[in-house]
């Protein structure tokens, strides 16, 4: 049985048309994690890193990449954000990010979710990479990973 794939139509790639989907409260859970030297992790908890507040700056960079997913991902629908909560945990070598989006509209919201992930991330890379670097240049440390959704889910529609 052939599965037809609803990006591509005759070879081109298409946006799927949701216009006929119910407007419904949407909601999506994404994490990931990175990993970092324990010292690394302490100065970002002391706030002592040189290029400011870490943690604040990437839950601004998350936000602004759960907005702006449509303009990196082809073929997402811009959708009504309703709502963006970002936090961060710390556990032995890792600084975990989760990300949570709301909509109320067509489609669901995992895409955002995700790429608020990992902007995330890459933010907490980018403010402490000369904190992780090593003498020859290399990052040993430092790796983005288990980035995943852990819940979606639709609700009530919405009039």
């Amino acid at each position: 049985m052939e599965t037809k794939l609803s990006h591509l139509k005759d070879d081109r790639a298409i946006m799927v048309d949701i216009s006929g989907k119910d407007i419904i409260e949407r909601y999506a859970t994404a994490v990931g994690e990175i990993l970092l030297s324990d010292l690394t992790i302490e100065r970002i908890k002391n706030g002592t890193i040189e290029k400011g507040n870490v943690l604040v700056t990437a839950r601004t960079a998350a936000i602004l990449g759960v907005k702006r997913t449509p303009e990196m991902i082809p073929m997402c629908h811009q959708i009504p954000i309703t709502g963006v909560d970002v936090n961060f945990s710390f556990h032995e070598g890792t600084i975990a990010a989760t990300v949570e989006v709301r909509s109320v509209g067509r489609t669901g919201v995992e895409m955002e979710a995700l790429t608020g992930v990992s902007i995330a991330l890459l933010t907490v890379w980018d403010m402490v990479k000369s904190a992780e670097k090593d003498n020859t240049g290399n990052y040993p440390h430092t790796a983005i990973q288990n980035i995943k959704v852990l819940e979606k889910t639709k609700g009530s529609k919405t009039n």
